[in-house]
């Protein structure tokens, strides 16, 4: 079962998941379809489409055809303005309860796809590990540039038509892997979470990331052979859930649940968030699994 509270986007039906990239290329529709039965079945609240570099028309047929076996509500999930245009116009709320669809993801750079809130309302997913700089875009280093970076897309998001609601804004503080993380970013993500969750202005919206980012570079198991994933992302939810983050891109197949503060992994991360130094931080994580 998930954590009372958090909200999971299905990520299996995604190109850069290597068995579902096999599955796209063999054009084995029927097992895409499965895979939204299975995540239909085991909780998930939404279920991510990302095609890859695919055609307009291959989304907006896979986006029908998904929605023909599962009444759960999409995320369209394309960088591609054009092929998340075919989604979201193929997309019928009806199927789905009513609910609105999520979009992901709308960064500085891709401010464009706001406009395709004339083709199908939707909830979109902003991108705040990113910033404009002199014209060019690049990555927040800290909490106040990520907190500042939401405060800009949140104003985007409320010139859209009549306004996007806050309660329909999902943010993205942007998730590194743990075993490469020698800058302090999940400093910069939990700093930077309090501080949206503080600021009234950002009252009723929503934080999420792609979890399964946090521990991609990881081995599945620790030494004693107990899983070195599973319980490091729950402490990071255990973590970051207080602070808003009440949504996931993950996997229905993980069971995340919310740690003791003696917990093995708890204490890891409590750990690499008092650390200056970004290389003993890596050893901190070597350590645990190791």
């Amino acid at each position: 079962m998930a954590i009372e509270g958090l909200t999971i986007i299905g990520e299996s039906i995604n190109d850069s998941v290597p068995s579902t990239h096999k599955l796209f290329d063999a054009e084995d529709i029927d097992g895409l379809l499965e895979l939204a039965r299975m995540q239909d079945e085991r909780g998930a609240a939404y279920i991510d489409v990302n095609i890859g570099p695919r055609s307009p028309e291959f989304m907006a047929d896979l986006v029908r055809k998904i929605q023909g076996v599962t009444a759960k509500p999409l995320s369209i999930d394309t960088p591609d303005v054009e092929i998340a245009r075919a989604g979201l116009a193929a997309y019928d709320a009806d199927r789905a309860g009513g609910q609105k669809p999520v979009l992901n993801s709308i960064s500085p750079l891709r401010m464009e796809m706001f406009e395709l809130y004339a083709v199908c309302p939707f909830r979109p997913i902003l991108l705040v590990s990113e910033q404009m700089v002199d014209g060019r875009s690049g990555g927040c280093h800290t909490a106040d540039e990520t907190c500042a970076a939401a405060k800009a897309m949140r104003a985007a998001a409320g010139a859209v038509g009549g306004g996007i609601p806050n309660d329909d804004l999902i943010f993205d503080p942007g998730i590194a892997p743990l075993g490469s993380d020698s800058e302090g970013n999940l400093k910069r993500l939990i700093q930077a979470a309090a501080m949206i969750h503080d600021d009234p202005d950002f009252a009723g919206v929503h934080m999420s990331v792609g979890l399964s980012n946090f521990t991609v570079m990881l081995p599945p198991k620790r030494a004693d052979g107990s899983p070195v994933k599973g319980p490091l992302e729950s402490a990071f939810l255990t973590k970051v859930m207080p602070l808003g983050l009440d949504m996931v891109i993950g996997s229905v197949k993980r069971k995340y649940e919310l740690l003791g503060a003696d917990h093995p992994a708890m204490v890891c991360i409590e750990d690499i968030l008092q650390m200056e130094d970004g290389f003993e931080a890596l050893m901190r994580v070597r350590d645990f699994y190791a």
